[in-house]
């Protein structure tokens, strides 16, 4: 990073020097000013310093799309007030085309433009899971002035048609208690501005920045060096409690990826909501080559929100190997506004989603139970999905309907499919080879900087690997067949069984309710035709009770996300008390917690005779 801003000041130079000697004044660079220090009506200025232009007009563009979202989410929604001046100050026409985009007239003349931002997180709606025009989260934005700012940089800088390849320069002014955490390196040392140097906009929107009270750690994993950056309204959490579990997690993660290695520094932003207010409410992480935002509920427990941060942080630090490393032409020429999808999201969230769940078998996170679990949990809601339709089809397709509606698949059906993939290399390898050999590979074919032809990568990964695998891509993953995942697990020496698996009070399989809401009084309700579960039975409640309050805290529609995030921290045995209204009547209920078990298809080892190839595959 300090040979890049080295090398831009070169460039400077070298065009300060022509200028001087042709008279004429020529500017290489878009330099950006982002002013948290003066908001106002929840809204930042944003002030460009243009480059030079020889065309009458040109047009500025918001993103519409970003890498790794996979939706048109229109950021230029959130900007207003856009405005263009010359060298002196004179005002130039600006013409809006489109949600994201503006036209600007006299563009030989363009010095500067100017405007105003608004955040995504407080147009957040939903109970906790966001509403279909939300931005995810991860990807979105806050301003919360003199408090917190979370600034994915797409949500705030644009770029000019033509110019993206341009270096730029970003001016952050901040307030002085605020400090700002990211993989970038600040090339300032002043305690209100931030300045960073980034070769080109597609690089420097890869690089969010959050900046908050002071809290953060970071520690080495091999020469990689890790930031923690936590941000929690209350003070509930910090980075001290957090680290721990995620060094541990982190460092298991290298040992299983061995020599991949993209990046010297990685950046963790984990931005804690408070689900009561007007806030954050869809709840994951957005990974970048070098950063991951993360977006959890503050109300969580801290065993529960470390249980999360493993599954959700190791899924993105795996994104590294693919796209970062292992990507298409797509992904390498990424267009903000008219994006041109790549046809193997089977391996970008598959096969990352897959080595989230393997290393933590493989460094002995999990047990070979647990595994069995997490993919039957995949499979079984992989088909409540389209099984039929063709993988590559949906990737290609993913932001247009009926496409898009099947893209969480990739986080199941993209697994299961990377999960064959791998047995079948350890069946031809007798063992001695899996995935990860030819992720690592695929990683010397290609690298960061040299991208793959969609149409032409089963070929390769065939010619890598064996024909049997180029077969399963072709029948499976571009083909309609749905996948006989007892066959390949047969393999391995596991077969079909029953498992019991934890379930929620509220909630059965996660999704489906055992309570409702008195639109006329906003009270809880336990449905009136459900088959109670053993929680309920065990404290003598029934059908249609209403629940008043638990454990001394009121409940009602305003806060039914927060006694359902409060009861996935409940522990058997834990005393309970229940307030409920029963025909009309209160009365309390005291007693001790049964936690539901439910039971679901699963896997299971039962030949031993396997057991040396099973071994490799889970350990190896």
């Amino acid at each position: 990073m300090k040979k890049i801003i080295l090398s831009l000041a070169m460039v400077s130079f070298l065009w300060s020097c022509t200028s001087t000697q042709n008279v004429t004044s020529t500017k290489n660079e878009v330099d950006v000013t982002i002013d948290l220090v003066n908001v106002k009506d929840d809204k930042v200025m944003v002030t460009i310093k243009t480059p030079t232009f020889t065309t009458e007009t040109t047009s500025f563009h918001i993103p519409k799309t970003v890498p790794g979202t996979y939706s048109e989410d229109d950021y230029g929604r959130f900007v207003e007030q856009v405005k263009a001046f010359d060298a002196k100050g004179n005002v130039l026409k600006v013409a809006k085309t489109d949600e994201n985009s503006y036209t600007i007239s006299e563009a030989t003349k363009l010095a500067k433009i100017t405007y105003l931002v608004n955040d995504s997180f407080d147009t957040e709606g939903g109970a906790g899971f966001g509403e279909s025009e939300d931005i995810f989260s991860p990807s979105g934005t806050n301003i919360n002035a003199g408090v917190n700012f979370m600034l994915n940089t797409h949500g705030f800088i644009g770029y000019f048609k033509g110019k993206e390849e341009t270096p730029y320069k970003l001016t952050v002014k901040h307030p002085a208690n605020l400090l700002g955490v990211s993989a970038m390196i600040d090339a300032d040392n002043s305690d209100t501005s931030d300045v960073f140097v980034m070769p080109k906009y597609a690089s420097l929107v890869e690089m969010p920045i959050m900046y908050s009270k002071p809290d953060y750690t970071s520690f080495m994993v091999d020469d990689m060096e890790i930031i923690i950056s936590v941000y929690s309204p209350t003070g509930k959490y910090t980075a001290k409690q957090i680290t721990p579990n995620m060094e541990t997690m982190m460092k298991a993660q290298k040992r299983f990826l061995g020599p991949i290695d993209s990046t010297k520094k990685y950046a963790i932003l984990l931005y804690l909501s408070d689900v009561a207010a007007k806030d954050a409410k869809g709840f994951g992480a957005l990974e970048h080559p070098t950063s991951t935002v993360v977006v959890m509920p503050e109300v969580m427990g801290l065993e529960m929100l470390q249980e999360q941060l493993k599954d959700v942080v190791s899924h993105e630090f795996f994104h590294i190997v693919t796209p970062l490393t292992i990507h298409s032409n797509e992904i390498q020429n990424f267009d903000f506004n008219k994006p041109e999808m790549s046809e193997h999201l089977w391996m970008y969230e598959g096969v990352t989603e897959y080595f989230a769940n393997l290393f933590q078998v493989n460094q002995g996170l999990i047990d070979e139970a647990a595994f069995y679990e997490r993919m039957a949990g995949k499979i079984a809601q992989s088909r409540q999905m389209n099984d039929n339709m063709s993988f590559t089809k949906m990737s290609k397709n993913v932001l247009n309907p009926p496409y898009k509606e099947q893209y969480l698949n990739v986080y199941q059906k993209g697994a299961l499919i990377a999960m064959c993939m791998d047995i079948i290399i350890r069946e031809n390898s007798n063992g001695k080879k899996g995935i990860l050999n030819l992720m690592q590979e695929l990683s010397k074919e290609y690298g960061t900087t040299k991208a793959f032809k969609d149409e032409e990568l089963f070929g390769k990964i065939t010619a890598l690997t064996y024909p049997a695998v180029g077969e399963f891509l072709n029948k499976h993953v571009a083909g309609e067949t749905p996948i006989p995942y007892e066959q390949y697990f047969a393999k391995m020496g596991v077969s079909e069984t029953t498992i019991e698996v934890a379930g929620n009070p509220f909630l059965k399989g996660q999704t489906q309710p055992y309570i409702t809401v008195d639109p006329n009084t906003k009270e809880i309700m336990i449905l009136p035709e459900i088959e109670l579960n053993s929680f309920m039975t065990t404290l003598g409640l029934k059908n249609n009770d209403k629940i008043l309050a638990i454990n001394e805290t009121a409940y009602n529609l305003d806060n039914i996300y927060d006694m359902i995030m409060a009861s996935m921290n409940w522990k058997d045995g834990e005393a309970i008390t229940v307030k409920i209204k029963r025909d009309g009547k209160e009365q309390t209920v005291k007693g001790k917690i049964v936690m539901p078990k439910e039971k679901q298809d699963g896997y299971q080892s039962t030949d031993d005779s396997k057991k040396t190839i099973r071994e490799a595959w889970l350990r190896g």
